[in-house]
């Protein structure tokens, strides 16, 4: 059967995923770009952006597993996808939104944004598709992987949904990337997972940027 993986979610050292205040104009609150400078500086990040450069060593190998799983189908919140809450029809422009990414987003499969306010799907250039679903962990998990086949399924966040899956014991490998900074306020991945790690092993790599690379790979 295929994984379940999180890949690359930044934390910081007190367990925050993102800041307080989120809006198109700050996706991450006041948190900023902060949590995921480690990725813009790598070979990887500089090339998502379009421009050339960036390190190479531990936090560019991390990064590049983004393409290199076998992902087929993400499942991600409706945070992750835009700030605006509530009925689409009530949003009047904002509806139209169509993600962060612009016209070509880099997940090149089909993505279940997790939303009590279903809508018809849309297509993107590159392969993505989105679609919009009501659904608990379990059910969003079998869609995926109808979608994905024989290959892994990414949950890209935010830490709301990802505790979710965590706490539905559906995740098999789950990739943090400590960032060595203090957020105080936002929302945390931790909040009622203690134990969790218990069925889990554990593994650390320290990077010279400062980030800590900490992987969870359920035991079989």
């Amino acid at each position: 059967m295929s994984l379940v993986r999180v890949q690359n979610f930044s934390i910081s050292l007190d367990g925050f995923a993102t800041g307080e205040g989120l809006s198109f104009e700050a996706p991450f609150g006041h948190a900023g770009e902060r949590l995921h400078e480690w990725m813009f500086a790598t070979r990887f990040g500089r090339a998502m952006l379009g421009e050339p450069g960036g390190s190479d060593g531990v936090d560019n190998a991390f990064a590049e597993r983004h393409d290199s799983l076998g992902i087929g189908a993400e499942i991600m919140g409706r945070g992750k996808f835009g700030p605006q809450t509530g009925p689409w029809t009530d949003l009047g422009t904002d509806a139209e939104w169509r993600g962060w990414w612009g016209d070509n987003p880099p997940f090149h499969t089909p993505v279940f944004v997790l939303t009590h306010h279903p809508r018809p799907s849309i297509e993107m250039e590159g392969g993505t598709i989105f679609h919009f679903v009501d659904a608990s962990p379990e059910d969003a998990l079998v869609l995926a992987r109808e979608a994905a086949g024989d290959s892994d399924v990414r949950l890209g966040g935010g830490a709301t949904m990802i505790r979710e899956f965590l706490v539905a014991g559906l995740v098999d490998v789950l990739h943090l990337v400590q960032v060595p900074i203090v957020l105080g306020r936002g929302i945390r991945l931790w909040d009622d997972l203690e134990g969790f790690d218990a069925g889990y092993d554990v593994e650390q790599v320290s990077s010279p940027s400062g980030v800590t690379h900490i992987t969870f790979t359920r035991r079989a």
